[in-house]
């Protein structure tokens, strides 16, 4: 059986700047993570400078290295190491906001990943843990403490998820609500729900909002967190009974971090979805399970889901939950997040 715990302490050597073995049925890989590697660590984890790079494919692609897809695998390929790629050097391939700063770049020659599987999910791990989804690599003997796919399957899997703590929390938008807090033993995150009024059998009016540190607290203009946050519990204030589901899913499920990065991309002219993209994530990394199973836990079976997002509405069902009805939430666009909003609407279907 897979056990979730090795995938925890994988995200924490990567962010540590420590080594990770992930095998599959057919390799085993070693791997170090290009953001937190120093030269000291790198000289320890490859002596010889013989490590190959694992890119996303994604990021293979912006580096003109579309015409070798057949090399790619899980959605990751590997560029053979030459002698000029120093860390410095593997640091520009991995980060694409450098791409103006860093713009020649090559040439290079995509090799099989050797484990296909393995190499996806270690990209997939290099998001957990809130990094670039950049390696150094190399092919090594398969040993039974060796992280699985499988593993970090289970780290990601929402069913783990438990009520932690509860507590009544009167807040400015209704006096009479309680916060409730989720977790799992390995995660760091801890989601949230902040149930408003009395629960009455009737479908509650749920609102599905995403961790935006930038949005919901300094009051960035970029986006529309903040102000759908607000008006989403004004909303359920006003409803027979609703629930506010917070999740810690930071930048669509990138991370503080890399969202900073996106933000910076699209200064160089980059919408979102093509930001994400080019930094080797998908244009939605959310996991909306982790919401369906917090409303189980609630006991609720049934919503009126405030969305304009039908990934959401999706989302939910697929997880046993029944959206009973979609209520829009539009808010007014200002100059900063014209385009951000005609992003969402044109290229990621949300019906504004």
């Amino acid at each position: 059986m897979a056990d979730p715990r090795a995938a925890a302490r994988a995200v924490d050597a990567l962010r540590r700047g420590w080594e990770v073995t992930i095998a599959d049925a057919d390799a085993a890989l070693a791997l170090l993570a290009i953001e937190t590697a120093d030269t000291g660590r790198l000289a320890a984890f490859d002596p010889d400078g013989q490590a190959d790079i694992l890119l996303s494919a994604a990021r293979a692609e912006t580096l003109k290295l579309a015409n070798q897809r057949e090399a790619a695998g899980g959605g990751a390929t590997r560029i053979a190491r030459a002698p000029w790629i120093d860390l410095p050097a593997a640091v520009a391939l991995a980060d694409p906001a450098l791409d103006l700063a860093v713009p020649l770049k090559g040439p290079f020659r995509a090799v099989a990943p050797g484990a296909a599987e393995a190499a996806g999910a270690a990209l997939a791990l290099a998001r957990l843990a809130g990094l670039l989804p950049a390696f150094f690599v190399r092919t090594v003997a398969r040993t039974a403490d060796a992280l699985t796919p499988a593993a970090i399957a289970a780290y990601q899997a929402s069913d783990r998820l438990v009520v932690a703590a509860r507590a009544r929390l009167p807040v400015a938008a209704a006096e009479t609500a309680e916060i409730v807090a989720f977790r799992t033993a390995e995660t760091a995150e801890e989601h949230v729900a902040l149930v408003v009024g009395t629960p009455d059998g009737s479908p509650p009016l749920v609102r599905l909002h995403s961790e935006c540190l930038t949005g919901d607290v300094l009051g960035s203009l970029k986006c529309d967190c903040g102000p759908q946050l607000h008006a989403a519990l004004a909303a359920i204030a006003d409803a027979r009974w609703g629930v506010l589901l917070y999740l810690r899913q930071e930048g669509r499920g990138i991370g503080l971090i890399n969202k900073l990065r996106a933000y910076s991309l699209q200064d160089q002219g980059f919408d979102t979805v093509d930001a994400n993209i080019r930094l080797g994530f998908a244009v939605d990394a959310r996991d909306f399970s982790l919401a369906a199973r917090m409303l189980a836990l609630l006991g609720i079976a049934a919503v009126r889901l405030l969305t304009n997002n039908p990934a959401k509405v999706a989302g939910l069902e697929a997880h046993g939950i029944t959206v009973v009805e979609r209520v829009p939430h539009a808010l007014p666009a200002n100059p900063h997040n014209e385009r951000y909003l005609a992003t969402k609407r044109d290229r990621t279907g949300h019906q504004l």
